[in-house]
């Protein structure tokens, strides 16, 4: 007998229609899910809220909860798949699909939805920040910045490359501020365009928290962007972009269980694209608070020596 494998076919399908690849691939989405022979309960969600409460509805009577959108999708709906206990479906029809790049889960719709009906339950840790969960990262500064001036229309049109493009032009407004962080009781005070907290290992349409960030490692990977010109950050991108950080050109980085934030004025906290809460930050990882969904060919070094059997 298989523990990894879902226990019945009966699953929850909970679509973001205003993800940027829904339109084009939902019905065919529907096909593939149910040609491996999974009973689709499908739901066009319009309204956040919606999410947790369909979820909260059907918990019951699914075995699998499938959510088709991106990263902010995902990140509204968290908080009811801890509770629920049920696993995760991850069909990645956002722009940036982060989570589904850090777990391996094919951009291919077809192998997308293989490894959602006949894939393995792979744990992964979640972080949380006064309170709320998160899958990626969750950044004060200027990534809040980004996700404020960050169209609809532009994430359609041009994909992963409208982060850039915006980041691009925030850098050249951004102001550093200071914040006092405490990483696992030790404490420092910094100057900084922004602290990004990260749970997984991608966030912003591909950029690596840490170069050797895991899922399922129990620990929060932390970066403040020191830079003493904003105009310097540009240069710094390929670093950003690899997780490779050197402090001296303008990088903190710290790896922890517990961290806090606190600034002088009250800021806003962006969780992987949604802004959900404000300083003073509390973070704390929760190792493996989720079962998800994922391609049989994933495997951890931490699997290999000790399996999670669900």
């Amino acid at each position: 007998m298989n523990l990894n494998k879902i226990e019945s076919t009966k699953s929850l399908l909970l679509v973001n229609p205003h993800a940027r690849k829904v339109q084009d691939n939902l019905n065919l989405a529907l096909t593939y899910l149910q040609d491996f022979g999974l009973e689709i309960i499908c739901k066009e969600i319009e309204y956040p809220q919606d999410f947790n409460h369909f979820i909260q509805y059907y918990k019951n009577q699914v075995n699998l909860i499938i959510i088709g959108g991106g990263d902010g999708s995902l990140n509204i709906a968290v908080d009811s798949l801890v509770e629920t206990g049920l696993p995760l479906g991850i069909l990645p029809l956002g722009t940036a699909n982060d989570l589904a790049r850090t777990l391996e889960i094919p951009t291919s719709l077809f192998e997308a939805c293989q490894a959602i009906a006949t894939g393995k339950k792979h744990y992964i840790d979640l972080g949380v920040v006064n309170g709320k969960y998160f899958f990626n990262v969750a950044s004060i500064g200027l990534s809040v910045d980004i996700t404020n001036n960050l169209s609809k229309e532009a994430k359609r049109q041009w994909g992963t490359l409208a982060y850039a493009i915006t980041a691009s032009k925030m850098i050249l407004k951004s102001r550093p501020f200071m914040a006092e962080i405490c990483c696992d009781g030790e404490s420092r005070i910094v100057k900084t365009l922004q602290v990004a907290v990260g749970n997984g290992r991608h966030y912003g349409g591909g950029m690596t928290i840490a170069h050797d960030a895991k899922i399922d490692d129990q620990r929060l990977d932390l970066y403040s962007l020191e830079v003493k010109h904003c105009w310097q950050f540009i240069g710094l991108l390929p670093s950003i972009w690899q997780g490779k950080y050197q402090e001296s050109f303008g990088f903190r980085s710290l790896s922890g269980s517990v961290i806090t934030v606190n600034t002088r004025q009250r800021r806003p906290i962006n969780t992987d694209g949604e802004i959900v809460a404000y300083t003073p930050a509390h973070f704390q990882i929760v190792p493996l608070a989720l079962a998800v969904m994922v391609p049989r060919k994933l495997t951890t070094e931490k699997e290999k020596l000790n399996p999670i059997i669900s």
